[in-house]
């Protein structure tokens, strides 16, 4: 909402010395979004004055047509003779009042005017249209051409009122009433202390039964709707300066004299209203919803297929208007043939939800929807017509005919039982009952009570609907920038959980080992899971669906981390960084087997444990993930010898550094899983309650998903479930116990089938160690035909150690033996060269 400050003035009494910055800040502290203040004419200097122009003549020797006029300024250039301009538009004519701008001035953009040669001719300055004055566009699209009235040689900037201060305000969703110069000059005078002269206190005739005949056949989507008729209107009439300057200073375009006064009044109050030329109207003027498939042609020019949902304004042919948002071009005002004399001025009050869910539904916004889904003043809508009427009357020379339509549904006020202290108790400050009611009854409520304030909403305020919303107000205009800052004191005991320490563990490894956290938005396509290549029965293909998605090719919560990952790792190659190494823990979306709607949790008091618990189990379960994904170089080539890429076992050394935060063993082997390439992949497991369980997947991806998802070749990635991983978990990790006695290093070779897993081997010697292996190492494989075609060679470091002696060379190959016993029993190995 821009509103100018000379406007702003005619409601409340600031003070000559308030500045629009000091409007500002006051409005800012009371609670609005005052996002900045536009100086109009900052930068204007005159000489600007009113011109008649006395003579044309055409210059017909150049390429485009050019005038040359003589124009009376009167004294404005000090000698009184007429000032010989060059001119190149044609929208004027000689008689004309004209808006000239003399050698000497400057106008918005610091363009300095001088006498200059051009075309032949000298010209002594400019004849001026309203873009070159920064006043916007005025729809004439030429020279300003000023009513007859206006007095050669006056000043111009003060007759245009180019100097001026405008506030621009964005109007949250709440506070509907803020677009209206009502409704800021209220915000305005309670900011200042001052009073307020209510635009909407006129005297309004009653309804009668000679009005315009109406009739509302859905009371429940149009609860108001006046109607009023001005006939004998001159069709010639044009908006006054001032009106027309308003309009432009507030972000709108003049049209004509009848729509420029509906435009002129919807801001003013707040209350939308539309004009009919009663000529084109016929029969009975109708509220009720369309027909499914209906046609109608807006004013834009559109031809629109009607919901069944829309509400629209209707006489005896059919539609004549969607409600609420635009007008149908059928019963437009023709502002071109100026044949318009009698108008029905409408002013109706429309259900929010219907006129949002039309606007949306048709991509059809309009000044008009924007207020109504806001929420209007139904009080207003008879004060809004009789102000147009008013306005007609006095502007266009037109009867205000007698009849009165008012087509009411009675309501009751809405009225809050509120605990005097309750704002008291919301904001930690002792406001007293004195200073609430003071400031409710500032916003328009009536008060009643003592220790039980019973509160009577105003109609401007539908957004006030609990005692919470009171607190709000109260505190707002007290000030937010009085609350006191205090800190909350927790009580003792509640730390971090260690499902949260293992999340910030978790991070911290990662970004230790050389990943970067990137963030993701928690949607995704499902196409991406085609990409992946999942099979159809895969519980990562069950989403869970937004209603209303931020993108429409991203409908869905994830389900896995990787395509949030995949994108960046994707944007971030293509922009010229080719070694990455990217990591993100964050919630994953499953549907739960039943669905169930989440009841509306209180905000008078803290909801119960059955409450919270009734909400949790309406939600999607959500467990936490993390995930990398690596391309590029793993290790930089430099002087200190060659680099290395990024492969499978680096996403798979990641899952160990996480099974390491948490303290449990990770148990690797291979496996095969929708992106990854089959003979790449390692499947993730833990053992939880003595079972196994699969936590997630680490290697190379497939080069068919690579392909799909323009992804760099070789990428690897991992993605485990951490929630799982801290099941696993034995407690917090506990640090190494550091040893005095030396350590007994035994390696052995053992030989297998080329199809049993290494780790089922490791897990075997690690086993049968015992309690003196202090860690195994395997750090060579080994194949050859002396093996045997299905057999190879794995080669372990096996590390023995005591806390409290030196071990024996018998005691450690011992232990070595047993190791090798329980491996060869499991996993049918023998020691090489036995």
């Amino acid at each position: 909402m821009r509103v100018p400050l000379s406007w702003l003035r005619e409601y409340v009494d600031l003070p000559a010395t308030e500045t629009g910055r000091d409007v500002q800040a006051k409005l800012i502290s009371a609670g609005l979004e005052v996002e900045s203040v536009e100086q109009l004419g900052a930068d204007l200097k005159g000489p600007l004055v009113v011109g008649q122009v006395l003579t044309i003549e055409e210059l017909t020797e150049f390429k485009k047509p050019i005038r040359f006029c003589t124009v009376a300024v009167g004294t404005a250039n000090g000698t009184g003779e007429p000032q010989e301009i060059v001119c190149g538009a044609r929208n004027f004519a000689v008689g004309d009042k004209v808006v000239v701008v003399l050698p000497g001035a400057v106008l918005p953009g610091n363009f300095a005017i001088a006498a200059r040669k051009t075309y032949g001719k000298t010209s002594h300055g400019m004849i001026c249209s309203g873009d070159e004055l920064g006043m916007g566009d005025d729809g004439s699209g030429g020279i300003i051409v000023l009513p007859p009235e206006a007095e050669v040689g006056t000043d111009a900037i003060e007759l245009l009122q180019l100097v001026d201060e405008v506030l621009d305000i964005a109007v949250t969703p709440d506070r509907g009433y803020a677009l209206s110069m009502r409704g800021v000059a209220r915000e305005t005078a309670i900011a200042y202390g001052l009073p307020l002269r209510d635009p909407a206190l006129l005297d309004v005739p009653g309804p009668n039964a000679f009005g315009y005949p109406v009739r509302v056949s859905d009371p429940m989507g149009c609860d108001r709707f006046t109607a009023r008729t001005v006939t004998g209107l001159d069709p010639d009439a044009h908006s006054p300066i001032w009106l027309r300057r308003r309009l432009q200073k507030a972000g709108m375009r003049p049209i004509s004299l009848a729509v420029d006064i509906t435009n002129y009044v919807m801001l003013e109050l707040g209350q939308p209203l539309h004009a009919y030329d009663r000529s084109r109207v016929q029969g009975t003027i109708g509220v009720r919803r369309a027909e499914q498939g209906e046609k109608l042609t807006t004013l834009d020019g559109v031809k629109r297929t009607l919901n069944a949902a829309d509400l629209v304004i209707t006489d005896d042919r059919g539609p004549i208007g969607l409600a609420g948002v635009m007008g149908g071009a059928n019963t437009e005002i023709d502002d071109t043939e100026g044949t318009t004399t009698e108008v029905v001025v409408e002013a109706a009050h429309f259900d929010a939800i219907s006129i949002a869910r039309t606007a949306r539904r048709h991509k059809l916004a309009s000044e008009a929807s924007k207020r109504f889904e806001r929420g209007v003043d139904p009080q207003a809508a008879s004060a809004a017509a009789q102000r147009t009427v008013d306005l007609l009357v006095l502007l266009a020379g037109g009867t205000a005919d007698a009849g009165v339509t008012e087509v009411i549904t009675p309501s009751a006020p809405h009225s809050i039982t509120i605990p005097a202290n309750h704002p008291d108790k919301v904001a930690g400050v002792d406001y007293g009952r004195e200073t609430v009611v003071r400031r409710l009854q500032q916003v328009g409520c009536d008060v009643y009570g003592q220790d039980e304030l019973i509160v009577t909403v105003p109609s401007w305020r539908p957004d006030l609907t609990d005692p919470n919303d009171l607190a709000e107000e109260v505190i707002r205009l007290e000030g937010y920038e009085n609350l006191p800052s205090t800190l909350p004191k927790p009580p003792a005991g509640l730390g971090l959980t260690d499902r949260q320490r293992l999340h910030r563990r978790a991070g911290r490894a990662l970004a230790g080992a050389g990943y970067v956290e990137t963030p993701n938005y928690p949607f995704m396509g499902e196409q991406v899971l085609d990409q992946f290549g999942l099979a159809g029965d895969d519980p990562n293909r069950k989403v869970v669906k937004l209603v209303n998605p931020l993108s429409d090719e991203e409908p869905a919560l994830r389900t896995t981390l990787l395509p949030g990952l995949l994108q960046a790792l994707r944007r971030n190659d293509g922009r010229g960084s080719h070694d990455l190494a990217l990591f993100e823990t964050g919630l994953v979306f499953h549907p739960r087997a039943e669905l169930r709607v989440a009841g509306r949790l209180p905000v008078d008091r803290r909801p119960t444990d059955e409450e919270i618990a009734s909400l949790t189990a309406a939600l999607p379960v959500q467990p936490r993930h993390a995930a990398v994904v690596l391309a590029g170089a793993r290790e930089q080539a430099g002087w200190w010898g060659k680099g290395r890429p990024a492969d499978w076992a680096d996403a798979i050394e990641a899952a160990r550094v996480l099974a390491r935060e948490a303290g449990t063993e990770l148990l690797v082997r291979s496996g095969q899983y929708g992106p990854w390439h089959p003979g790449r992949c390692a499947e993730l497991a833990v053992v939880v309650d003595g079972t196994q369980r699969v936590i997630g997947h680490a290697g190379e991806l497939h080069p068919r998903v690579l392909k799909a998802l323009g992804l760099p070749a070789r990428t690897c990635a991992m993605e485990l479930d951490l929630d799982t991983l801290e099941e696993a978990s034995s407690g917090h990790p506990k640090g190494p116990k550091i040893s005095t006695f030396p350590v007994a290093t035994q390696d052995v070779a053992l030989v297998v089938d080329k199809a049993v897993p290494h780790a089922d081997v490791e897990a075997a010697l690690r086993e049968g160690a015992g309690e003196l292996l202090e860690s195994i190492r395997l750090f060579d494989e080994y194949e050859s035909e002396q093996l045997g075609g299905d057999r190879k060679s794995l080669a372990y470091a096996l590390r023995f150690r005591a806390d409290d002696r030196t071990l024996t060379v018998d005691e450690a190959s011992a232990a070595r033996d047993a190791a090798v016993a329980l491996a060869a029993e499991r996993t049918g190995a023998v020691l090489r060269g036995a």
